[in-house]
């Protein structure tokens, strides 16, 4: 059971080239796991955790429906934004700059084996992590993600979460608005939920821009306490 990760930081890349890379690493981990099965070969599987910043992109979910993106192929040119449709669970969503893009790629055998848990920590983390800042975040319930203000005309998102599994190896994950653009999730139904509004760190906290490093550590002292992991960091090109 191999409980150190190994964490990635890609700067601002590429969606299409970081979601390349995801799956790499993905079939990486399930070859391995795939030989132990046959061969009985008793080798380690790795775990990554990559931090990125993406160009403004818009990513709809395996189950999700595209009219749920309000632009045209030339609005998205003119925006300067991109389309992807994509094999992780959830709806349509939103990156860009001022975001924290997490995407663990677990073997959870190392860790638990257990989706829903999986999803309700990395939805942990980012909680604890707003409470730092004197926030507080909540779950919605049968929607993953985290939220302000729940059950009020006030509830709005905060970090989006979609992910891919199969035999209990994880990618895609999560994203967290920090100094986002937000006139951006005006192109889209976030989510595929109509009525709920979107937000970012600095707006609730008032400021014009906060220190996405020191963010980035405060996920990662959650992420690492929660998931009773070592964690491993390095720069990475890809």
């Amino acid at each position: 059971m191999n409980k150190n990760i190994q964490v990635r930081e890609l700067g601002s890349e590429d969606f299409g080239v970081t979601w390349e890379y995801q799956e790499k690493l993905f079939k990486e981990i399930l070859d391995i796991k795939i030989k132990n099965r046959r061969e009985d070969a008793g080798l380690e599987t790795p775990n990554y955790f990559l931090y990125v910043e993406h160009p403004h992109v818009y990513t709809l979910g395996k189950s999700g429906d595209v009219s749920n993106l309000l632009l045209s192929e030339e609005q998205l040119k003119e925006k300067e934004a991109t389309f992807y449709k994509i094999n992780r669970g959830g709806d349509i969503t939103y990156h860009g700059p001022g975001q924290i893009v997490g995407y663990p790629i677990l073997d959870l055998d190392n860790f638990f084996t257990d989706i829903h848990k999986y999803l309700r920590f990395l939805e942990e983390m980012v909680i604890l992590t707003l409470a730092e800042y004197g926030i507080t975040g909540t779950r919605s319930k049968g929607e993953t993600g985290v939220w302000l203000d729940v059950d009020t005309p006030f509830a709005r998102k905060i970090c989006a979460m979609g992910v891919r599994a199969s035999r209990w190896v994880t990618m895609h994950g999560f994203a967290l608005n920090v100094n986002a653009d937000l006139g951006y999730f005006d192109n889209i139904i976030p989510c595929g939920i109509k009525g709920k509004a979107v937000t970012s760190l600095n707006v609730e906290l008032g400021k014009e821009k906060i220190d996405i490093e020191e963010v980035k550590g405060k996920l990662l002292k959650h992420f690492r306490t929660l998931f009773e992991a070592k964690l491993i960091i390095t720069q990475e090109e890809i």
